[in-house]
Parts: C-alpha cells; sequence; structure tokens
C-alpha cells in the first residue's frame, strides 16, 4: 500500500524547473569547451552586426541578395543568443536551473529561428534563379516589394507551424525526473522526461520537420537544378563561370546548413552509445553557422569586402599607401 501512495503522489508532483546538466558523458572537463563556444558566439555577434552596419551604409548593397543576407544575420544572432548566453552560465557559473516556461521558450526560440533560416535559404535560392534564369525580368520580379512579403510570409509560416511544439511540451506532466542530459532544452530531451504519453509530441516533431526542412531544402535543390540547367545553355565559358560565381556563396551556405542538419538527425542514432556526440552537435550546429555564414559571403563577394573595407576605414588607408 506503501508503495501504491508513493507512486501515486509523485504522479501528482509536477517539478518546477528542469536542471541543464550539460553535455553528458564530459561533466568533469566540459568546462574547457567554454573558451571555443565563447569565441565562436562572440564572432557570430560581431561578424552579424557588421554585415547589418555594412549593408545599412553602403547604398551599393542596397539590393534584393543583400536585403536577404541581412535578414539572415537578423535571425543568425537571435538563434544563437537563444542558447550561447545559457550555455555559457552553465560551464562558467553551474548554473544549471532554467524554469519550465523559460525551457518552453527556448524551444520555440530554436525552432523558429531554424526554420526561418531555412525559409531564408529558399527565398535566396529563388532570387538567384531568377537572376540567372530571367535576368532582363529581374529587376521587376525581385524587388523590394518581394523581400518584404518573403520574409513576412517565412515569419508567419515558422511562428505558427511551431507554436504547436512548445504547447505539446508543456501540456505533459513531469511529475518525477528534471534532470536534462544537455545544455540546451531540446524537444524530444524535455518531453522524455514526461510520465505520460509523448507519441504526439514525437509525431508533430517528425511533421515539422519534413513540412517545413523538407520542403524547403527539396525546392531550393530544384531551384539550383533549374539554374544549372540553364547555365548549360549558355556558349560563352566566361558567362558560365560568371553565373555561377553569383550563387556560390550561397550555394556553399546551403550545402553546409542542409548537411549539418542531416548530421545531428544521423548521430541521434548513436545517442546510447556515445550521447556526448549528438548533444555536441546539436549546439554546434546552432552557433556555428551563425559564426561563419558572414565569413563566407564576405571571402566569396568582391562587393561587401568593399563595404567591410569603408565601413572599418580599411579602405582610406589602403588607398593613402
Amino acid at each position: 500500500m506503501d508503495t501504491i501512495q508513493s507512486i501515486n503522489n509523485s504522479s501528482m508532483f509536477q517539478v518546477s524547473e528542469f536542471i541543464l546538466m550539460g553535455l553528458p558523458g564530459i561533466h568533469e572537463w566540459q568546462h574547457w569547451l567554454s573558451l571555443p563556444l565563447a569565441l565562436l558566439y562572440i564572432l557570430a555577434l560581431g561578424a552579424n552586426i557588421l554585415i547589418l552596419i555594412t549593408i545599412q551604409h553602403e547604398p551599393s548593397l542596397h539590393q534584393p541578395l543583400y536585403w536577404l543576407l541581412g535578414i539572415l544575420a537578423i535571425v543568425d544572432i537571435g538563434l544563437a543568443t537563444t542558447i550561447m548566453p545559457k550555455i555559457l552560465a552553465i560551464l562558467w557559473f553551474e548554473a544549471k536551473a532554467i524554469s519550465l516556461p523559460e525551457c518552453f521558450a527556448q524551444i520555440y526560440a530554436i525552432h523558429s529561428f531554424m526554420c526561418m533560416e531555412s525559409g531564408i535559404f529558399l527565398c535566396m535560392a529563388v532570387d538567384r534563379y531568377v537572376a540567372i534564369c530571367y535576368p532582363l525580368r529581374y529587376p521587376s520580379i525581385v524587388t523590394e516589394a518581394f523581400v518584404i512579403k518573403a520574409t513576412l510570409s517565412m515569419v508567419l509560416r515558422n511562428s505558427l507551424l511551431t507554436i504547436p511544439v512548445p504547447v505539446l511540451a508543456a501540456q505533459r506532466h513531469y511529475c518525477s525526473r528534471n534532470e536534462i542530459d544537455h545544455c540546451l532544452c531540446s524537444n524530444l530531451g524535455v518531453t522524455s522526461l514526461a510520465c505520460d504519453d509523448i507519441t504526439i509530441n514525437r509525431f508533430y516533431q517528425l511533421v515539422l520537420v519534413w513540412v517545413i526542412a523538407g520542403s524547403d531544402m527539396g525546392l531550393v535543390f530544384a531551384s539550383y537544378a533549374l539554374i544549372i540547367r540553364s547555365v548549360k545553355r549558355l556558349n560563352s565559358a566566361e558567362a558560365i563561370s560568371k553565373a555561377l560565381s553569383t550563387c556560390s556563396s550561397h550555394l556553399i551556405l546551403i550545402l553546409f546548413f542542409y548537411t549539418a542538419a542531416i548530421v545531428v538527425s544521423v548521430t541521434q542514432l548513436a545517442e546510447r552509445k556515445l550521447p556526448v556526440i549528438p548533444a555536441l552537435f546539436n549546439v554546434l550546429h546552432n552557433v556555428m553557422p551563425p559564426a561563419f555564414n558572414p565569413m563566407v559571403y564576405a571571402l566569396r563577394t568582391q562587393e561587401l569586402r568593399a563595404g567591410f573595407q569603408k565601413v572599418l576605414g580599411l579602405g582610406n588607408n589602403m588607398s593613402r599607401k
């Protein structure tokens, strides 16, 4: 009778907070990872803020592609800031406790920003498709109004479709365990602590991945298939090289983003044997794209490099020399 009563009491109990234990299996020395993670976060903030300032101050960059790049920079700042301050607080100050509302808010923010990043890549793919396949009609199709409408549609799509993720997680009953073997609130990581059935949570997570990320990825690669087909029809090797160079930076970012997403998904299969691998990859997938996206564009886009030099005052110094 005492055992049954204790089980009933525990099932009625609702935890008030979660404890983020950090990276599983390496709790003793995970604080050594704080320095590279902090540097990645600083790089992400600094590089993306520099892109926003450069696009704002350089009139030659007031074009649809660079507006989309500016929106991507805002999304990257939001994505990195959603997780990194809490991760660094865990690694530096052992601030592992997080309230349920804060945890569910982090789940929503991560899903929203990740889906928004995928949506912006789709918009940039459409921009490159129109620019290469219909160059004469590009100024009339891809306008400021197009960028605004495309961005608002992506914000609306992602904000509405990701709302059920934290809502369903909040409806679960957390009656006993409250320790999350991770350094951020992942949807399945949190709901795995629930005392009731989480089938609907798993199902909606799968649907969300296929509906948003799957459809975006399919449309992006379809756009590039059409671009390649159009480029093959060009007679001049110089024209082919110029056409491909205009979308090389975007293609690198897309391949990096979706490859990393696939790797994170695949490493979940190794979670039982090496739980630190999917956890670490999950963290890196949220902070590495924001840090390296600006670098890829800066290295491969001459107009953006020139804008950086003007904003940083390097252009005047180099001309004087």
